[in-house]
């Protein structure tokens, strides 16, 4: 079973900077699309960006100019780099991996557990 885990969440004031990272582990398997996403309280979930395997991005126009999205095949990692961080980006952010396990015809969304992003005004 592949795992995705993030890490670099934390408490920043406006105008600081974070870089969070995932890294998803396993077995046998291929990554495709990977992923941030940001979840606040009383509000659905959205892409705040995305990466092809081949390094297509797509950035959320909310942080354009001041988030980077980036990936590492070989170690089957993402990073998501927020710079000039303002009070609207804090929230859960989540990694999305859509993976397929060797063997098997099928790709299937997976999940981190999510790391918190908080800025102080």
């Amino acid at each position: 079973q592949v795992q995705l885990v993030e890490s670099g969440g934390d408490l920043v004031p406006r105008g600081g900077s974070l870089r969070l990272s995932c890294e998803a582990s396993g077995s046998h398997f291929s990554i495709d699309n990977m992923g941030w996403y940001r979840q606040v309280p009383g509000k659905e979930r959205e892409l705040i960006a995305s990466v092809t395997r081949e390094g297509t991005s797509n950035i959320a126009s909310s942080v354009k100019g001041r988030f980077t999205i980036s990936r590492d095949n070989a170690k089957n990692t993402v990073a998501l780099q927020m710079n000039n961080l303002q009070s609207d980006d804090t929230g859960v952010y989540y990694c999305y991996g859509r993976i397929r396990e060797n063997g098997k015809s099928y790709w299937t969304p997976s999940w981190g557990q999510g790391t918190q992003a908080t800025v102080s005004s």
